[in-house]
């Protein structure tokens, strides 16, 4: 699903409200890597490089979420759609 430039950094902001939503921690950490989601001590975090463009972002929140199930809470529509057409990166 392609995302206009402007929409993105709204999107990220969503996404990361959602990740919240489901008890998830979003951490922005430099270093030599791209993301995703673990679990730390019985946490559940998302680690996103800091350096990680927004589009980049986007596709490991929407990954992590999708992993993380959000079939039992509220998604906008648009939203939806971006974490489900992350099935066809894999």
């Amino acid at each position: 699903m392609k995302i206009k430039e402007k929409e993105l950094e709204s999107l990220v902001n969503d996404l990361k409200d959602l990740a919240f939503q489901l008890g998830a921690t979003v951490r922005f950490e430099k270093g030599d890597f791209k993301g995703g989601y673990c679990i730390l001590k019985d946490s559940k975090v998302i680690v996103i490089n800091k350096s990680a463009s927004d589009q980049r972002r986007a596709n490991i929140l929407a990954s992590a979420l999708k992993e993380l199930g959000v079939d039992s809470i509220y998604v906008a529509p648009k939203i939806r759609e971006f974490i489900d057409s992350m099935s066809e990166f894999k």
